[in-house]
C-alpha cells in the first residue's frame, strides 16, 4: 500500500526560486517526492525578460502555456507560443523562452526524469 503522506505534497510548502527574469517553483521531483519518476514546475517570466538558453541532457521537456505570449527558441528556429500552446522539446535541444508581451507569462513545465538535468549555455 502507498504511503499518501509520501506522494500528496502542498505546494504552499515550496518557495519560489526568484532570478531576474522571473520565478520557477518546482511541484514534483525526486528530491521533493523520493521515487518520482518525473519533475513538474511553474514557471514565471515577466514582461521584457527571458529565460537563460540551455538544453536538458537526460529527459524531455513539455511546455504549457497557461497566460500570456512569447517566443520560443528550438535549436536554430523560433516558434511563437501563447496562451493554450504546447511545446515538447526533446532532449538536448537548445532552447530558452521570451516574453515579447506585456503580461507575465506562467507556464507548467514537465520533464520526463525525476531528475532533470540541464545544462546552462549563457
Amino acid at each position: 500500500m502507498t504511503d499518501l503522506k509520501a506522494v500528496v505534497i502542498d505546494s504552499d510548502l515550496f518557495p519560489d526560486e526568484t532570478f531576474e527574469w522571473g520565478t520557477l517553483k518546482w511541484l514534483c521531483n525526486a528530491k521533493l517526492s523520493p521515487g518520482a519518476a518525473q519533475t513538474l514546475g511553474l514557471c514565471h517570466i515577466w514582461p521584457g525578460q527571458r529565460n537563460p538558453r540551455h538544453f536538458h541532457p537526460n529527459c524531455e521537456e513539455v511546455l504549457f502555456m497557461l497566460a500570456g505570449s512569447g517566443q520560443h527558441s528550438f535549436d536554430d528556429e523560433v516558434v511563437e507560443l501563447h496562451r493554450d500552446s504546447v511545446i515538447r522539446i526533446p532532449a538536448g535541444v537548445r532552447h530558452n523562452l521570451s516574453n515579447t508581451g506585456s503580461e507575465t507569462i506562467i507556464c507548467l513545465i514537465s520533464f520526463s526524469s525525476g531528475d532533470r538535468e540541464t545544462v546552462f549555455l549563457e
